[in-house]
């Protein structure tokens, strides 16, 4: 597997975990993967949307293990289908270089009846970047993120934010989660590959994520 994998995942879906994953893909100049994706919304897959936003060759998008009809939690995606998802079959891939994988919505999506995605991160044992909102109700959902990622030994990179500047949330996060500020990436409308780049530059450092 790549010497280098970075895990991506959130407090909640809808959060703009996507758009913080191609970000950093881009800025790594890593291969991206998301092991499940279910449901395929009006502007594609999750895969197809980083490959435009991160400018990816087709060759640093790798497939999916499962491609899930019904736009829902992948347990139930999964057995809608008529799917049983084999842990075996989400073994992190070998490449060279850098690997950015996503995960679904939030920390305790369920993959199966009895497995959540914080399961398969601490199978995994690499890094992982919890990425928050910075609207109201984000304290909760992130410390509780934080609190779930621990209580299974996952080693927690740091929280990166999206949204507009929330300072007192974002430091009290960071302060009562005793996790790293990793930055946060504003809204930008419109999102284009260009002002994403220069978006994660901006706010980020690159260090944090290459260490």
């Amino acid at each position: 597997m790549s010497s280098h994998t970075l895990i991506v995942t959130g407090t909640d879906t809808g959060i703009g975990k996507t758009v913080f994953a191609a970000a950093l893909t881009a800025a790594l100049g890593a291969c991206y993967w998301k092991p499940v994706q279910a449901g395929i919304e009006e502007d594609g897959t999750d895969a197809e949307r980083v490959a435009w936003m991160a400018e990816l060759p087709c060759e640093r998008v790798l497939p999916e293990s499962y491609s899930l009809t019904t736009p829902c939690s992948p347990h139930l995606a999964a057995e809608i289908d008529g799917v049983v998802i084999d842990p075996a079959r989400l073994a992190l891939p070998q490449v060279e270089g850098p690997l950015v994988v996503e995960g679904a919505g939030g920390v305790l999506v369920p993959i199966s009846r009895s497995e959540t995605y914080a399961d398969q991160f601490a199978r995994w044992g690499k890094p992982v970047v919890l990425v928050a909102r910075t609207s109201l109700g984000t304290i909760n959902h992130t410390l509780l993120s934080i609190e779930a990622l621990r209580a299974r030994g996952v080693p927690l990179l740091g929280v990166a934010f999206v949204g507009d500047p929330v300072e007192d949330s974002e430091a009290t996060i960071c302060a009562m989660g005793h996790v790293k500020r990793l930055g946060r990436l504003p809204l930008m409308e419109p999102l284009s590959p260009k002002a994403l780049r220069t978006a994660f530059a901006t706010h980020f450092k690159l260090e944090d994520f290459t260490a």
